[in-house]
């Protein structure tokens, strides 16, 4: 067995010991260089340390196991590692058989430039991307301390953007609404934001996104939304629309930032899709 490890944030070598199953495994502490230097990946940190190697990961096709050590990490909680004795269980089973490796879908954000001169260049994403008042949360958990942002940094900036925010006006097709928006939301997993179900019926391996869109409302209504996004229950709310979409195209007046697993990516206008059979993970 050969490895690779990678870590992120708050995650060092003495994490991967209990991962030493095998005395004749040998181990990368980076990504291998091409597909016959590993036999498998190990991730060590949340959404923003996978979403940051996607790119590579997906190049070399090799299967991934996620250890969830960062302070939001949805992606993992969608595979069902919803800790290191998940992972841990995950790779025993794999060292011993292989078996349990899954193929799944990826999200795609590419920004629309006027210039022809210049290749779009596409962003992958695993767990959820949006524009709105979520990328402003993202963009203030951020700047919290690491420890913070896994004790609720969502919350707390959440509660400092909504004071500041004015919902802008987005024209995204396959959407019915066209006045302003809050909230944009394109998904591939359920949850984001440390447990939020924005979409809590997206899938991993449909070829679908799921997307959300809260429309305007006022502050108090929000307010009082939020809580329940943390349930799924907020679709239950009339004027929120829910789809499903394999592409679409967001266009706004002004650009707006677009964030996707708490990193920022672009600006609009983009286009969404879905990059199918992208990444192969181990999972229970």
């Amino acid at each position: 067995m050969r490895a690779a490890a990678i870590f992120g944030p708050g995650s060092s070598a003495k994490n991967l010991k209990p991962f030493h199953t095998n005395s004749e495994a040998t181990w990368l502490t980076d990504l291998p260089g091409n597909p016959s230097q590993a036999d498998a990946i190990l991730i060590f940190g949340g959404d923003g340390t996978i979403h940051r190697y996607l790119p590579k990961l997906v190049k070399l096709q090799l299967p991934v196991l996620v250890v969830p050590r960062g302070s939001g990490n949805d992606f993992a909680r969608a595979l069902g590692l919803q800790s290191m004795r998940d992972s841990l269980a995950a790779w025993r089973n794999f060292s011993s058989s292989n078996g349990n490796v899954r193929t799944i879908d990826l999200g795609v954000i590419t920004a629309i430039s006027t210039d022809r001169a210049e290749a779009p260049i596409p962003h992958y994403f695993c767990c959820v991307g949006g524009v709105g008042l979520d990328a402003d949360i993202a963009r203030r958990a951020n700047q919290l301390p690491r420890w913070l942002r896994g004790r609720g940094g969502y919350v707390l900036s959440f509660l400092s953007a909504l004071q500041k925010f004015t919902p802008s006006a987005m024209r995204i097709s396959s959407a019915r609404t066209a006045e302003p928006i809050v909230i944009a939301a394109f998904a591939n997993t359920p949850s984001y934001g440390g447990g939020m179900q924005i979409a809590p019926h997206a899938q991993l391996d449909d070829g679908l996104l799921d997307v959300c869109i809260i429309p305007r409302m006022n502050k108090l209504k929000l307010f009082c939304l939020f809580p329940s996004v943390y349930f799924g229950s907020h679709l239950s709310v009339p004027q929120l629309e829910y789809f499903q979409a394999e592409q679409l195209k967001l266009e706004t007046n002004e650009p707006l930032e677009v964030y996707a697993d708490g990193e920022y990516v672009c600006r609009t206008p983009i286009e969404v899709s879905v990059a199918r059979a992208a990444l192969r993970v181990i999972v229970p």
